[in-house]
């Protein structure tokens, strides 16, 4: 009997630490009106919500939040500015569906292509940057795949840079929620993503259109910072939407709503569940002194050992008084030393386990001590008695 009992006993207890990581993660009982849903932290990519989540489905015009990433990339290495002038094809100006309604031959700055893309999610704006940073659409719908592959999106294949219907153009909400947090890291693509009311001058004419963002939880949900409505008939109602409010941000992501009002209702659920019941704690800001470590054989004797980047937690709001720090540094370091260096970690833990470390690093380069800097340290020594 006793033999049959312990077993019995094991599984029992694996069934409900299962049960207890599973509520964790599904935020309760609640389910999304919608074919998939994820719920994630920005700071640390933690799931908080899931359903669904590693199905691929047509994304519609959520495409475009890759394209705007890849815009932004080659912004940040200069491979292209805000004030390159571009000339419309006649491929760009042939897309349908939600457009600028630009003309073949017209000359749009990448500012404006921007702003058309991320407010008005224009099909003929997206094809007309993607040509210009890597000369054809086909070659820039490669560079989509090898991004989306870097940056583990599994589940996702980019036919286009609009998200217009193509067969086998699909992603996840997982995907999704991966490009749209690599997205938010570019500051200044926040300032197009919360733009609510704007115009630009189209054609040769120069006619001016206003643009109104498509994403209208931008107007009417606190703390709204972006990202991505999408519909085609097929991919049904999508959003991939962020949040940010204190220290806190998090990103929502519903594929296939039945119709509009549902995707915005449905995604502000998960973000209203997400701030109702999860606080991001700041450990350390980046460069925030952890204290000083010796130094051997430098031309210095100690060194600053620093934060390498901000570092936040994610807890639930009644453990935010439980976390505890611990501060691990090396006693004593030989040169040379670069900035940067690796030189401890700063641990955080919760009811004594782990959630979270970071890297503590050398503030600044460390070169060997040079025979002046021996002599000189043995005179003061040799004074100091």
């Amino acid at each position: 009997m006793k033999s049959i009992f312990k077993p019995i006993c094991v599984l029992i207890a694996i069934f409900l630490c299962m049960l207890s990581l599973t509520s964790e993660v599904y935020a309760g009982s609640f389910e999304i009106d919608a074919r998939a849903a994820i719920l994630i932290d920005e700071a640390t990519g933690k799931i908080l919500f899931e359903q669904n989540i590693h199905e691929a489905f047509p994304p519609a015009s959520i495409t475009k939040i890759m394209t705007m990433l890849l815009s932004m990339e080659a912004l940040c290495n200069r491979k292209i500015s805000l004030e390159d002038e571009v000339v419309i094809s006649r491929n760009a100006s042939s897309m349908g569906g939600t457009q600028l309604y630009l003309e073949a031959g017209e000359i749009k700055t990448v500012e404006e292509l921007m702003k058309g893309i991320a407010i008005r999610s224009a099909n003929d704006a997206s094809v007309a940057i993607g040509e210009h940073i890597s000369g054809t659409e086909e070659t820039f719908v490669k560079k989509m795949n090898q991004r989306a592959k870097e940056l583990g999106m599994k589940n996702t294949l980019f036919i286009n840079t609009t998200g217009l219907p193509a067969e086998g153009h699909v992603t996840s909400v997982y995907d999704i929620s991966l490009m749209s947090r690599e997205l938010l890291k570019h500051k200044e693509v926040h300032r197009w993503l919360t733009t609510w009311i704007d115009t630009v001058t189209v054609g040769r004419k120069g006619s001016i259109q206003e643009l109104v963002n498509t994403n209208r939880l931008i107007r009417h949900y606190e703390g709204a910072t972006g990202i991505k409505t999408g519909y085609t008939r097929d991919a049904k109602h999508c959003l991939s939407a962020s949040a940010t409010r204190n220290s806190t941000t998090f990103i929502a992501v519903v594929l296939g709503a039945p119709t509009s009002a549902i995707r915005f209702s449905e995604t502000a659920k998960l973000l209203d569940y997400g701030f109702a019941n999860y606080k991001t704690v700041i450990i350390a800001r980046k460069s925030d002194e952890m204290g000083i470590v010796n130094i051997n054989k430098g031309n210095l004797v100690e060194i600053n050992a620093v934060v390498s980047e901000d570092f936040k937690v994610l807890v639930k709001k009644e453990d935010s008084d439980k976390i505890e720090k611990s501060i691990l540094l090396v006693n004593i370091i030989d040169a040379p030393i670069l900035a940067g260096d690796k030189i401890g970690e700063i641990i955080i833990k919760l009811n004594n386990e782990e959630i979270g470390r970071a890297d503590i690093v050398a503030e600044m380069d460390v070169k060997k001590a040079s025979f002046l800097n021996i002599i000189s340290r043995m005179f003061e020594k040799f004074v100091s008695y």
